[in-house]
């Protein structure tokens, strides 16, 4: 405990230190310090305040005496049991124990450490002290400390003029304990060498800035430069470093040049001559690595720089303009995810090649509803190891119209897997009329998604319900679902899946035999039904309505086709992923777009195979969701655990590694793309004096 104007109780100690400790109240150590205070002449009556200071205690006393001595430490604290033994002061123990003071003063506010001063004795008149002049009858030497600059030593005489008046820096607010935890680990170390034995010249101030930039520059080295950690700094704290000199304390002159997120600030002494330059970020070949890496980083998560850009705005924080984004994107970020998809798309195409048979499946999705999209890309999706193997980007005014991009995207698909030996046993579509006769013509077995099957039924049906006299269609709709997917993967042959789809009209009116051999009676118990309403019969528009919507030709055709096992859910999944990359409402260049399927593709492949979520029992985790298909019906969708994203770490070293240091072999393979023309091209352009009067 540390008391101001008090002195130390032990008897026959003239010590007016101000490091203080109160006599313990436990009656087994307080009877042991007052025999010490009173030399075991201990008086009848004794008071309560009794102090004993810090010079009567070994230095192994102390739990924090190495963080006091170098000034990390406002008071000293006593280890448990700690008691008093000494009376005078050993040899060698004096330095440790005299350097038991209340430290100075000291702003935490800069990054540079006071000067070294002493006081000098001189006879000098009260209005010399205003300017620096030394006396000449004085031989003392002014000493100088290296602040590690890249100046030369001070040699020349100073100057004979008035120095500037010296600006105090601004003391920061204390901040909350919490942010201190990190600096308070890195500094454990000091005190274990403040609290050890020390030579007497030992300077504990030096000791803590030597061990702080040691452990930062071995941090940095060991770190990429894109790796290192990144704060948002207001312009005025960073001014308060650079206004004072770090060697005279004079005001100093101080210039800014700005380049997006970069600032460099050249600092200029009038008064010693001191300079330096100083940069917020390394430099890559005069490209400041936060602007590269800022274009990268939006990029590559799929954001906007626009919206960015206006975040960036409203906080006042400073950016480049987008013309220095898209020059990034062109040069560097998209020539680097596109050699990061072919290779990827190389292993996985060797794999494919080495199996018997592969199952695809395959959709298209355009950049826009209706038919005046511009661009589709067709993707191909590996069903047995669930990961996208192929994307083909397909333009509009390459097949004359976006009636027929799904086809040619398939085509293009079809010739990669062909050319890479690929042995394919079926693929998994849609409805497609295109796509069933081109596939039927090059003898490809073709199998329809049970989902889209069961969706154009079950809008039917729902139109239906909502007729006159046919209301109990509606009992039926959730049934009738539910068996289409039990008809596609409980056959195993197309007339059995028609067997079985016809059945439903029988089973509708409680009848459960059936006269098709290949299935002459419904699997279901016989039981009987309490609701005799529900069922429908022969002679009703109810039935007759359902009758025809579910023997439609087409409706019988598809129902043949039906996938047995795999499906094109995943394949919607990843449509769904695309809108975070690629949203429709944001126009992209051709290559623009291709690289942002190729990033959610990437994405796609990493965390397809994620688990569900657990609780720390290991009970499954799941969310209630309500399908706008399902019409208000509760499901129970299992959460899956967080996402990973190895491949934006893998592209960020790709990109300030190599594609940075020599982009022309990664540019190369951009150039042999085939990049159509844009459909504007087309037409002959006007100039914009003539567009305002058509």
């Amino acid at each position: 405990m540390s008391r101001r104007h008090a002195r130390c109780s032990v008897v026959g100690c003239k010590d007016d230190h101000k490091s203080l400790h109160r006599v313990p109240a436990a009656e087994d150590r307080r009877a042991a310090w007052i025999d010490f205070i009173f030399e075991g002449q201990v008086p009848a009556t004794v008071g309560k305040n009794l102090l004993v200071c810090a010079r009567h205690f070994k230095t192994d006393c102390f739990s924090n005496l190495g963080q006091y001595t170098a000034e990390l430490a406002g008071k000293l604290f006593l280890n448990e049991g700690a008691l008093p033994t000494l009376r005078g002061v050993p040899a060698d123990e004096r330095h440790a124990i005299a350097s038991v003071q209340l430290p100075a003063t000291r702003d935490i506010g800069c990054q540079t450490e006071p000067p070294q001063r002493r006081s000098v004795g001189t006879q000098l008149s009260l209005k010399t002290l205003h300017s620096h002049y030394r006396s000449a009858a004085v031989q003392a030497t002014v000493s100088c400390k290296n602040f590690g600059t890249s100046t030369g030593p001070f040699t020349h005489s100073l100057p004979l003029q008035r120095p500037r008046s010296i600006k105090q820096p601004y003391k920061r607010p204390r901040l909350e304990q919490e942010e201190f935890e990190e600096e308070e680990d890195s500094l454990e170390g000091c005190s274990i060498l403040a609290s050890q034995g020390l030579e007497a010249t030992y300077d504990s101030e030096d000791s803590v800035t030597a061990l702080t930039e040691s452990t930062v520059m071995s941090d940095a080295e060991s770190t990429s430069k894109h790796e290192i950690r990144k704060y948002i700094v207001y312009e005025t704290c960073l001014m308060e470093l650079f206004d004072v000199c770090a060697v005279c304390k004079c005001v100093c002159a101080v210039k800014t040049k700005r380049l997006g997120t970069f600032i460099s600030v050249e600092q200029l002494c009038e008064y010693c001559e001191y300079s330096r330059i100083w940069k917020s970020q390394p430099l890559l070949d005069n490209t400041p690595a936060g602007n590269l890496q800022l274009s990268a980083a939006v990029y590559i998560s799929g954001a906007s720089f626009f919206k960015l850009q206006r975040v960036f705005k409203a906080m006042h924080l400073q950016i480049f303009l987008s013309d220095t984004f898209r020059r990034h994107a062109r040069m560097f970020i998209e020539p680097a995810i596109v050699h990061k998809w072919k290779n990827s798309q190389e292993l996985m195409l060797q794999q494919l090649s080495e199996e018997s048979k592969v199952i695809l499946c395959g959709d298209m999705r355009a950049d826009s509803p209706g038919h005046c999209a511009k661009f589709g890309i067709y993707t191909m999706m590996a069903l047995n190891t669930n990961t996208v193997v192929d994307l083909q980007l397909v333009q509009s005014n390459e097949v004359g119209g976006s009636s027929h991009m799904e086809q040619e995207g398939l085509k293009r698909s079809l010739e990669l897997f062909g050319a890479r030996g690929v042995t394919l046993d079926c693929i998994v579509t849609d409805s497609h009329p295109q796509i069933q006769r081109f596939l039927r013509e090059n003898n490809i077995t073709q199998f329809y998604d049970v989902w889209h099957m069961e969706k154009g039924i079950s809008k039917q049906l729902h139109k239906i319900s909502k007729t006159k006299d046919c209301q109990k269609v509606k009992k039926w709709m959730r049934a009738i679902r539910n068996h289409v997917h039990w008809t596609a993967e409980s056959s195993k042959t197309g007339p059995e899946r028609l067997a079985k789809w016809t059945s439903l009209l029988n089973h509708v009116q409680d009848i459960h035999t059936h006269d098709d051999p290949l299935f002459p009676k419904c699997l279901h118990a016989i039981r009987s039904t309490r609701d005799k309403s529900k069922w429908l019969s022969a002679a009703t528009p109810a039935f007759y309505k359902l009758e025809k919507a579910l023997t439609k030709k087409t409706v019988l055709r598809d129902i043949a086709k039906l996938s047995p096992h795999h499906q094109t859910s995943s394949l919607d999944a990843f449509h769904a992923l695309i809108l975070q990359f690629a949203p429709k409402n944001v126009i992209y260049p051709y290559l623009g777009i291709l690289c942002r399927h190729y990033l959610a593709a990437l994405h796609y492949n990493e965390n397809a195979d994620r688990g569900q979520a657990t609780t720390s029992s290991w009970d499954p985790i799941y969310s209630l969701s309500f399908p706008k298909t399902r019409k208000g019906e509760c499901r129970a969708k299992p959460v899956k655990t967080e996402a990973t994203f190895r491949y934006v770490d893998d592209l960020m070293d790709m990109i300030m590694e190599n594609v940075f240091v020599d982009p022309s072999s990664y540019r190369a393979e951009i150039l042999k793309m085939n990049i159509p023309p844009d459909p504007s091209s087309e037409y002959e352009h006007q100039n914009e004096e003539e567009a305002k009067f058509l």
